[in-house]
């Protein structure tokens, strides 16, 4: 059934999927197990609303996320479908 979907989309559509579940992976490994497994149990109880979490619960997911480094992640994706090179500045950030 789900193998018939995938046979419709172009082969592009495809390998650009394939592509960003790789980054995806990329970043997520820079957390060890027991952090990527606190990152979910954060995401799930705050269910995109922020009140859910406590101030502390808060700060964790954040710093959590730094570590994921999700500019990076958006960046790479930017830069791996995009037909032209993507500037360092919106990957790194600006210079300090």
């Amino acid at each position: 059934m789900k193998l018939a979907s995938l046979r419709r989309l172009p082969v592009m559509k495809l390998l650009a999927i394939g592509e960003i579940l790789l980054l995806a992976r990329e970043h997520m490994t820079k957390l060890n197990g027991k952090e990527r497994h606190r990152l979910w149990e954060l995401v799930k109880i705050g269910r995109a609303r922020r009140g859910k979490l406590t101030p502390a619960e808060r700060h964790e997911l954040t710093e959590l996320l730094a570590k994921a480094e999700p500019r990076a992640f958006l960046g790479s994706i930017a830069d791996k479908l995009s037909p032209v090179p993507v500037p360092g500045r919106f990957t790194r950030g600006r210079r300090h």
